[in-house]
């Protein structure tokens, strides 16, 4: 028998990259969509299991994403089939897109561009009405038509909870309010992945492990923690996710993104825990990501000088 090498031996933990997506939303200024591209495939090359690319959400609403058709265009044929791509969508309307996205690079070259479907709801229902303009039954209800559809065509369902420990106009949120979202996205709506966010970055290693464990009776979707270091507490946070047993925990390039609920005047909220950061903490912690950290470091370079002409106003 062939001896395993120490990487192999090693657990492994699952990287899920959502700069493209959460980081690039949160951008004043638009990077072009060639721009996305290319730094899509500097993140294929490193070596990262999944890439949530954009959102089929009304151009009105974030403009920074309004071009998701285009990208998956341009990306059609540099897209491997062992690398998961995710996409968010809002309702009907985005799932719509989304199809047509899937058949149109279907027939360029027989693979779809997008394998996991994202729904978005919280456990604060004020956030909820200001960043959804609904209630969260309201959003649930509104994922169900959705939710079939991605069932019918074989895709994968991942739920946010965002504000699943604090609110940026309740506060601190409850464990059970947290478990009550989490047991009807399971439940009704039957995802495949349950992803907790941490939208403000209030989470504590403490508090960590206690959503997780409160989250043990969800049964038959995966735990996910999406983190936000406004505090620098993530890495923490990811010692304390994989201590209660988590494997797989979404980053960004560059630390990209920020709610912009937790930014104050003049001064803007880190964003997203930074990717390097996160795989180097779960490295050290023994486990095993399959990243390779200089092609990271390319695609953290092209993704500061992406996002430094966007904000300038610089021409791509």
């Amino acid at each position: 028998m062939a001896r395993m090498t120490p990487e192999e031996a090693q657990p492994s933990v699952r990287i899920v990259e959502v700069g493209p997506r959460d980081g690039l939303q949160n951008e004043a200024g638009r990077v072009p969509t060639a721009d996305k591209a290319d730094l899509v495939r500097t993140l294929i090359a490193s070596g990262l299991q999944e890439i949530e690319l954009s959102s089929f959400v009304s151009p009105r609403w974030i403009p920074q994403l309004g071009d998701a058709a285009e990208l998956l265009d341009m990306l059609a044929g540099d897209m491997p089939a062992e690398i998961t791509f995710s996409a968010l969508v809002p309702n009907m309307q985005g799932m719509e897109r989304l199809l047509e996205a899937n058949e149109k690079a279907m027939r360029a070259v027989g693979r779809r561009a997008i394998d996991k479907v994202c729904l978005f709801t919280a456990a604060s229902e004020t956030f909820s009405k200001k960043n959804t303009n609904a209630t969260i039954d309201e959003t649930l209800v509104r994922f169900e038509p959705v939710a079939s559809v991605t069932r019918e065509h074989g895709l994968s369902l991942r739920g946010y909870i965002s504000c699943a420990f604090a609110c940026p106009f309740e506060g601190a949120i409850a464990t059970d309010a947290v478990v009550r979202v989490a047991e009807r996205l399971a439940n009704e709506l039957k995802i495949d992945e349950l992803s907790i966010a941490d939208t403000i970055g209030r989470a504590t290693p403490e508090a960590v492990q206690e959503r997780i464990g409160a989250l043990g009776s969800i049964t038959g979707a995966t735990i996910n923690l999406h983190l936000h270091d406004t505090f620098g507490r993530a890495a923490d946070c990811v010692r304390a996710g994989l201590r209660a047993g988590v494997r797989s925990f979404d980053g960004a390039i560059g630390g990209l993104g920020g709610c912009p609920y937790a930014s104050t005047p003049g001064k803007r909220a880190p964003g997203n825990i930074a990717t390097a950061t996160l795989v180097q903490t779960v490295e050290d912690e023994g486990f095993s990501t399959g990243v390779d950290h200089a092609k990271l470091g390319a695609a953290r370079q092209l993704a500061d000088d992406l996002v430094a002409r966007a904000r300038s106003g610089a021409p791509g």
